[in-house]
């Protein structure tokens, strides 16, 4: 039985992987960790999550925590989660790590933990939005410079980081699939007098209520518009491709991987 970590155990998506853990077989809840101060600490993990006690504490002593674990599974803040991967390197334990806005810098700071240790990290961990991945990059090759992109996103009022880590991923995608560099092409929102350029790539941030997370994309065509579309309706989309990765993380040599990976569509 796979021994499952998680970290941020308290916080909404912390409790729905608890709670997906326990739905999946051949995994376990083996533990929870929180930040300090968290009126959790101290707590059992399982009435936390709301699964009944699991004579297990929440702690703030990840080193100690991942003795008892497999695997750990993230979903925090850029920040929380080096900690994570670097302490993990140190106890040779894998890492999924769901946790978007990353910097470029904190970006290299992953990939040098991957020299250590295999660890998946992908900004969405839903097996349909990877669908959309690759269906993004097939469209943008097949339709080329003749159609525009433009990327909306739409999240929760309390999402932090903006546009989403799927929307900066999407729009990397279509880049790359057109020979184009995001950095230069990438326009983020338009106001005033806004003439679309030729080869520039749309992303549009949304921020309200308690939307789960919406991405379109659009390529626009003379005559025609091509749309693709995921709507995510529970958190336990994300939890569940999480927990897939940690399962298939288990037996794979040192590495930084993404859900694309995870699910065979490379």
């Amino acid at each position: 039985m796979t021994k499952i970590l998680v970290i941020g155990i308290a916080g909404r998506m912390g409790k729905t992987i608890a709670g997906s853990i326990e739905d999946t077989p051949g995994v376990e809840l083996g533990g929870g960790t929180e930040q300090t101060g968290c009126p959790s600490l101290g707590k059992d993990v399982g009435e936390i999550a709301g699964l009944g006690a699991k004579g297990m504490v929440v702690s703030e002593d990840l080193g100690s925590a991942l003795e008892a674990c497999d695997v750990v599974i993230d979903f925090t803040t850029p920040e929380s989660s080096l900690q994570t991967l670097q302490i993990s390197a140190e106890k040779g334990k894998p890492v999924v790590v769901g946790t978007t806005g990353f910097s470029s810098e904190q970006r290299k700071e992953v990939e040098q933990v991957g020299t250590k240790i295999p660890c998946v990290v992908a900004p969405n961990m839903s097996i349909g939005v990877n669908v959309l991945f690759k269906l993004v990059a097939d469209a943008a090759r097949v339709l080329g410079d003749a159609y525009d992109v433009e990327i909306v996103e739409a999240h929760h009022k309390f999402k932090k980081d903006a546009p989403s880590g799927t929307a900066v991923r999407i729009s990397e995608i279509v880049a790359d699939s057109l020979g184009r560099n995001i950095e230069e092409v990438g326009v983020y929102g338009r106001k005033g007098i806004a003439v679309r350029t030729p080869k520039e790539i749309g992303i549009h941030t949304l921020r309200a209520g308690d939307i789960i997370g919406e991405h379109r994309v659009l390529f626009g065509g003379m005559g025609e518009n091509f749309e693709v579309f995921h709507r995510a309706q529970s958190r336990e989309t994300f939890a569940r491709g999480s927990i897939r990765a940690a399962q298939w993380i288990l037996s794979q040599p040192n590495g930084v991987y993404d859900m694309q990976d995870v699910l065979g569509l490379r």
